[in-house]
């Protein structure tokens, strides 16, 4: 278990690595997701997303839990963005699907090695992407319109 958290940990730097080589701070990312089209929104929202995470797992080992909660919190907000940019546009479901499952795996990883007192607010979020997952999955196979 905390290899594969090292690895996705690892991952994630790297991606993150990669957005800072392109010159954007996760600030810049954000407006730019919020003034990008409506088809690219859900990729961009996934990506702030996947770097909260990776801030949230290096907060809770630097015992920053107050930074790290915060962290978590974007996480929810940015997947719940990307969630519903995806079922707008119609657009990157299962991408976007895939990357939430993921990233409430991880939070299901970090919330193993951290104090009861800090659980509590992690399962919750890893809870809310399971349900932003499920409703990802129902709009990919309802039989009905769009």
């Amino acid at each position: 278990m905390y290899r594969r958290l090292l690895i996705a940990a690892v991952f994630l730097l790297a991606a993150g690595v990669a957005l800072a080589a392109k010159g954007l701070s996760l600030q810049e990312l954000k407006a730019k997701a919020d003034a990008a089209p409506l088809d690219d929104r859900p990729q961009l929202y996934v990506e702030i997303a996947q770097l909260q995470v990776t801030s949230a797992v290096e907060g809770y080992k630097a015992g920053k839990a107050e930074q790290a909660q915060a962290s978590v919190d974007d996480v929810v907000l940015y997947a719940g963005k990307a969630r519903d940019a995806a079922i707008q546009s119609g657009k990157k479901l299962k991408n976007t699907e895939i990357s939430v499952r993921k990233m409430a795996a991880k939070l299901r990883d970090l919330k193993h090695t951290l104090s009861f007192d800090d659980q509590a607010p992690v399962q919750a979020a890893a809870d809310q992407l399971e349900s932003m997952r499920s409703e990802l999955l129902s709009h990919m196979f309802s039989k009905g319109k769009r």
